[in-house]
C-alpha cells in the first residue's frame, strides 16, 4: 500500500506543481497588463499635453516636476478630490454606472491581445470576435451616460457618439475580414505567426487605412470627436460628470487610443515580430507608441468636420472602399489557392 502511495505521489506532484507554475503566470501576466495598462493611460496625459507643444511651437507642461511630469499626479489628485455631484435631476444608479462600462469594456479586449510569444491573457480561437464585442459595448457607456445625465446637450452627444461607432464598427469589421482571410484564423496570435514571412500591412494596405479612419471615429479622437464637441454641445455626453466619474471617461478613452494602436501593430505590422537585437515586447511597445503619436499627431493639426459630413464619408466611401478590399482580397486568395493545388 505504500508503494502505491508513494508512486501516486510520484505521478501526481509534478503535475499538481505543473498547473500551479501555470497559475501563477497566469495571474502575473494579468497584474502585470493592468499595471502597465493604468499607468500607460495616466502617462498618456502628460505626453500628449508635450507632443502638441512640440507640434504647435508652445512650452507645453513645465511646472510640476521634471519637465511637467508630476502633472500627471496633480490631474490625479484634483480629480479624486474634486467634488463628485450627481445631478438631482439624473437617473442615479445609471449615470453612475456608465462611467464603468467604458473602462471595463476597453480593459477586457486588451485580455486577447498577444503583446509577445507567451505574453498574453487568453489564447482564444475567437479573439478577434472578442475585441469586436467588447468595443461594440463601449457604445452603451455613452448611450446610458448621456441619457442618464437628463440634458439635451448630452443627450444629443450620446445619440452622436452612438450612430458614429456603430456605423464605424461595420467598416472596421470589413477591414479586418481581409486579415482573416489571409491568415485563415481569428487568434490573435496565429495572426501574427502568420506575419513572419511578410507583414499584412503590404497586402492589406487598404484595410490598414480604413481601419484606422475606423480606429480614431471609434474613440471620438479629434478629429471625429463629434460627440464631445465643446463649441457644440458644451462637451457632449459627459457634461454632468465630475471628479472621478469624469476621470473614468478620461482614462477609458486613452484606453482605447492604446487599443486600437495594439491591434493596428497585431493585425498589420507583425505584432512582435523585429529583429532579433531587442525582445518582442519591446518591438511592441514601440510600434504602438508610434501609433498613438500618430492620434495625437492627428488632434494636432486636423479639423473637425461637420456631423452629417462624418456619417457621410463613412457609408457613401469607406463601405464600398471595405467591401471592395473584401472581395479583391478573398479574389486573390481563391486564385493562388487553386494555382497551388
Amino acid at each position: 500500500m505504500r508503494k502505491r502511495r508513494n508512486n501516486r505521489l510520484r505521478y501526481c506532484c509534478p503535475a499538481a506543481l505543473n498547473i500551479l507554475i501555470m497559475e501563477a503566470h497566469f495571474w502575473w501576466v494579468i497584474g502585470g497588463v493592468l499595471f502597465v495598462l493604468l499607468n500607460t493611460a495616466a502617462g498618456l496625459i502628460w505626453l500628449e499635453r508635450r507632443m502638441l507643444a512640440l507640434w504647435q511651437d508652445r512650452y507645453g507642461p513645465n511646472r510640476a516636476g521634471p519637465l511637467g511630469l508630476f502633472i500627471v499626479l496633480a490631474d490625479t489628485i484634483k480629480l479624486f478630490f474634486k467634488e463628485d455631484w450627481i445631478p438631482p435631476f439624473s437617473d442615479k444608479v445609471v449615470f453612475v454606472f456608465a462611467p464603468a462600462v467604458v473602462v471595463a469594456s476597453v480593459l477586457m479586449s486588451f485580455a486577447v491581445i498577444p503583446f509577445g510569444p507567451n505574453i498574453l491573457v487568453a489564447d482564444w480561437n475567437i479573439g478577434l470576435l472578442f475585441f469586436l464585442a467588447m468595443s461594440s459595448l463601449g457604445v452603451y457607456s455613452i448611450v446610458l451616460g448621456g441619457w442618464a445625465s437628463n440634458n439635451k446637450y448630452a443627450l444629443l452627444g450620446a445619440m452622436r457618439g452612438a450612430s458614429q461607432m456603430i456605423s464605424y464598427e461595420v467598416f472596421m469589421g470589413l477591414a479586418l475580414m481581409g486579415v482573416v482571410l489571409l491568415s485563415g484564423s481569428f487568434n490573435l496570435r496565429e495572426i501574427v505567426e502568420a506575419q513572419r514571412g511578410m507583414w499584412y500591412i503590404i497586402p492589406q494596405f487598404l484595410g490598414f487605412v480604413i481601419f484606422l479612419i475606423a480606429g480614431v471615429a471609434e474613440t471620438h479622437r479629434l478629429p471625429f470627436d463629434i460627440p464631445e464637441a465643446e463649441s457644440e454641445l458644451v462637451a457632449g455626453f459627459h457634461a454632468e460628470y465630475s471628479g472621478m466619474k469624469f476621470g473614468m471617461f478620461f482614462i477609458g478613452e486613452y484606453l482605447g487610443v492604446t487599443l486600437v494602436s495594439s491591434m493596428i501593430v497585431t493585425l498589420y505590422f507583425g505584432g512582435w515580430l523585429g529583429p532579433a537585437f531587442l525582445p518582442g515586447v519591446i518591438w511592441f511597445v514601440i510600434k504602438t507608441f508610434v501609433f498613438i503619436s500618430l492620434f495625437i499627431l492627428l488632434r494636432a493639426s486636423m479639423p473637425r468636420p461637420r456631423y452629417d459630413q462624418l456619417m457621410e464619408y463613412g457609408w457613401k466611401v469607406l463601405f464600398p472602399l471595405s467591401l471592395l478590399n473584401l472581395l479583391v482580397t478573398a479574389a486573390v486568395k481563391l486564385i493562388l489557392t487553386d494555382n497551388l493545388k
